[in-house]
């Protein structure tokens, strides 16, 4: 619907409530006079019951829930009281021009009755009013989110989407190379190096002094450095990318869509990253056309 239709309603709307307002005038008017309002309270009498009845329907329209609820009762309860005074208004031809205080029912006690409720329409005005303006201030619109979607929406909008187009393949997943072997390089001992012998002057003496030779200490040994060669390393399994996929749709059977991550897959799985992704984008593809089915 667009604006124009609104604003029509909108404008029918305050002139039916208007004629309403001027034709229920004179009934409360004169009920006020007899009940002992002056000339001034008996003028801005309609203004309270028929007001608050005004403000109580704008209310509905904006508030939700349990407030909503609220503004309803206080618009039928108003609605009801005013169609109290005016039934008795059209019943009592004496009311008519008011101006006298007499009775508004022969039998007393409906007069008591009738009377506590055209003098206390005026305090629940201000009760109901000031209680309605500050539901409709404080009140919130609540954001429409994903969650709000019933099972019912979600399946007749994956529906609608199945059928303008059809649910792209998951994505090949590629194993990439594995990584250079982490595994520590073998530990080359050099071999001993003979210190050089001192030599020792000979001793004065009338008799030559042999030479013995002096053991060599051994130096510690260093770390070989340097790539190590292929045939060194430790060889590892690769596997295909579909069995990369049947390891991750059989390690997240139970997992939910919020668990279902590149980074956990990739730990589940002991895969790269990458890997990792292409396995979530498969799997979440997966789920959906499960779901849409």
């Amino acid at each position: 619907m667009n604006r124009t239709p609104k604003t029509l309603l909108v404008l029918a709307l305050v002139g039916v409530v208007g004629m309403a307002f001027r034709v229920s005038w004179n009934a409360q008017r004169d009920v006020a006079r007899t009940v002992g309002a002056d000339a001034t309270a008996a003028l801005l009498y309609p203004f309270v019951v028929d007001g608050l009845m005004a403000l109580a329907l704008v209310a509905t329209l904006v508030l939700t829930g349990r407030d909503k609820m609220f503004a309803l009762r206080v618009l039928a309860g108003y609605t009801a009281a005013s169609l109290v005074l005016n039934y008795v208004h059209g019943l009592v031809p004496a009311l008519h021009g008011g101006g006298q205080r007499m009775q508004l029912a022969d039998w007393a006690p409906a007069n008591w009755v009738l009377v506590l409720l055209a003098t206390s329409l005026p305090v629940g005005s201000i009760f109901f009013g000031s209680d309605l303006v500050a539901k409709v201030l404080h009140h919130q619109p609540t954001p429409i989110t994903d969650q709000d979607e019933t099972p019912e929406t979600t399946t007749n909008r994956l529906g609608s989407d199945l059928q303008e187009s059809a649910p792209e393949p998951p994505p090949e997943v590629t194993e990439l190379p594995a990584p250079e072997s982490a595994d520590p390089a073998p530990v080359v001992t050099p071999e001993p190096v003979a210190e050089p012998v001192a030599e020792v002057e000979p001793l004065k003496s009338a008799e030559p002094v042999a030479l013995r030779p002096v053991a060599a200490s051994e130096s510690a040994p260093r770390r070989a450095t340097g790539r190590v060669p292929e045939s060194a390393r430790t060889p590892r399994p690769t596997r295909t990318p579909d069995e990369l996929l049947a390891e991750a749709r059989s390690a997240t059977a139970d997992w939910s869509d919020t668990e279902l991550t590149a980074e956990a897959i990739r730990k589940a799985v002991r895969t790269s990253s990458a890997n990792g992704r292409l396995l979530r984008d498969s799997l979440k593809a997966e789920r959906a056309v499960s779901a849409a089915a």
